[in-house]
């Protein structure tokens, strides 16, 4: 438990554990820095990023608009300026089914086990 109280103190990541987070190279987390102009971390002297809770965020929520929705670059852009608000809360609450879905699967197994 302690672990988990750590990790949600920290502060800054580096482009290395947000490509492990949501499982994309690190070359499109950079490139999407140049499309979507509200992902910035803050590079340090020798131009290393480090990502904050904020910017995360941001990342997890174009990568449900491009990679979970297959929605072009673009639209996403012209979403998230248009109505950031109703974006990340379509964001939420997509992600709030995909975790209950995966809830009632494994409740499924369970039962199936005991039959």
């Amino acid at each position: 438990m302690a672990l988990n109280m750590n990790k949600d103190l920290k502060q800054f990541y580096s482009i290395a554990e947000v490509s492990e987070m949501f499982s994309l190279p690190a070359s499109l987390l950079r490139y999407w820095e140049k499309e979507f102009p509200n992902i910035r971390p803050k590079k340090s002297g020798n131009n290393v990023r480090q990502y904050t809770k904020e910017d995360i965020e941001e990342i997890r929520l174009v990568n449900d608009l491009v990679k979970v929705r297959n929605m072009k670059l673009a639209a996403a852009r012209e979403l998230i300026q248009r109505n950031r608000e109703g974006a990340r809360n379509s964001s939420d609450l997509l992600s709030r089914l995909m975790n209950v879905r995966q809830q009632l699967v494994d409740i499924k197994k369970e039962i199936d086990a005991l039959v």
